[in-house]
């Protein structure tokens, strides 16, 4: 019996390391694209307009995307073609600022 009980604690601790890996890899990705939008030159005025837009979007699991996230987001894209960050982290970055 004693086996089984090991086999399970295996693989429920797996599990859990495999969890925090994808939250560590989201985690980064995450903090790469708020260095990004940090240390960008960009129109904050552009960035602050679409705080709103950016709290919905991510609170609506990207659902809901309103007109000033998506100007910030395509401004963004147009400005460093080399950021490679999913829209959800932008919208985090954007809501750090």
């Amino acid at each position: 019996m004693r086996y089984p009980l090991l086999l399970l604690l295996a693989l429920c601790w797996a599990g859990t390391v495999q969890a925090l890996d994808l939250t560590t890899q989201s985690l980064v990705a995450s903090g790469y694209a708020t260095s990004k939008v940090t240390s960008a030159p960009f129109d904050r005025k552009l960035i602050l307009a679409a705080k709103d837009d950016a709290a919905a979007f991510v609170t609506s699991a990207s659902v809901l995307r309103g007109a000033h996230l998506q100007a910030a987001l395509e401004r963004l894209r147009e400005t460093h073609p080399k950021l490679h960050a999913s829209d959800l982290e932008l919208a985090q970055a954007i809501l750090v600022q």
